[in-house]
């Protein structure tokens, strides 16, 4: 009997140490999966140049929404098949941030201060932000004004041709629903939003809804992102940026390397390749509003002089708090 129990014990105990071994990465494993919530053509760009940079990795990059993606660290802990997360919000990074590496030997006197975070566990990827932007054709079409204010696009007589996207499920919108917040104050905020809501044809689910809608015609008028509107107009469409009193939000996304794979190379390689040298990359051809010391690259039509707005308490808990208090639809 007691020959059982011991066997008994010693195959709990392999049993253990193959779960720990397993629990550890393979710090000379090759494949670098990387989760990103970035746009595709921009994707399209890093893997391209990641797969040149480093052609002895298997570097796979896949499409994660933001709120999702600190979820699923977190749910998959130790576990997660997942490395490198790129272009994330700010606040999601710190929600998950107990899963994340402390980079104390990477160089932060390259960014702006005001990017830096304080845990220095994420890096500053790109800053990007939000705008009214007008379908110039359509509002010449139905004889309307251009809105110069918040307040005038309460107006009836811009009903159903205003798209936004929905705070709820978009960062974007939420940016919208922050700055106004700390502009006006909570109350007031809402109240907006309440008078706003007869003339929104479409709360949209994502962050690029808006300027989409505008470009097939569906609204004349849309809270969305500048660097989408850019695009667009560089590509021809009649669209046109435009800035009321109390400014623009702005996001700030970032880039973490996984503890679980803090030893493992490759993943380590293309983390400080992102985070040091693609960045400039990024903010070059794609992002150019500044986040790097010294470094301020021109996209045609990009504004250069962006008057941005107050985002302060822009924490994790402040954002469940309002969305909890979001109704419109």
């Amino acid at each position: 009997m007691k020959k059982i129990i011991a066997m008994i014990l010693a195959l709990i105990l392999c049993s253990c140490l193959f779960c720990a071994a397993t629990a550890e990465t393979d710090t000379t494993d090759k494949n670098v999966v990387i989760w990103t919530t970035e746009e595709e053509h921009v994707v399209d760009y890093y893997i391209n140049a990641l797969r040149e940079k480093f052609p002895e990795y298997n570097i796979t990059i896949e499409n994660v929404s933001s709120s999702t993606m600190p979820a699923k660290v977190i749910e998959e802990g130790e576990y997660c098949s997942c490395d490198i997360l790129w272009t994330e919000d700010y606040a999601y990074l710190e929600k998950c941030s107990d899963w994340l590496v402390e980079l104390k030997d990477f160089d932060y006197s390259m960014f702006l201060d005001d990017t830096v975070p304080a845990s220095h566990k994420y890096t500053p990827e790109e800053r990007y932000a939000g705008g009214i932007i007008l379908n110039v054709d359509m509002l010449t079409e139905w004889n309307l004004p251009e809105p110069a204010s918040y307040q005038d696009l309460l107006d009836p007589m811009y009903q159903g041709l205003i798209s936004m996207p929905n705070p709820a499920s978009s960062g974007t919108g939420y940016m919208f629903l922050r700055q106004l917040v700390n502009e006006w104050g909570e109350d007031e905020a809402f109240s907006y939003f309440e008078q706003l809501t007869p003339n929104i044809l479409q709360y949209t689910s994502s962050g690029m809804g808006p300027v989409n809608a505008l470009i097939q015609g569906e609204a004349a008028i849309g809270l969305g992102f500048i660097s989408q509107a850019v695009q667009e107009i560089n590509a021809g469409r009649n669209l046109k940026i435009v800035y009321f009193d109390e400014g623009v939000p702005f996001s700030i996304y970032g880039n973490a390397l996984l503890k679980k794979s803090e030893h493992k190379q490759a993943a380590v390689d293309v983390f400080n390749y992102i985070a040091a040298e693609l960045v400039y990359d990024n903010n070059r051809l794609f992002y150019p509003e500044q986040i790097i010391r010294d470094y301020t690259p021109v996209i045609e039509n990009y504004p250069t002089e962006i008057h941005y707005g107050n985002m302060t308490n822009n924490t994790l808990e402040e954002k469940e708090r309002l969305l909890a208090k979001w109704t419109f639809s």
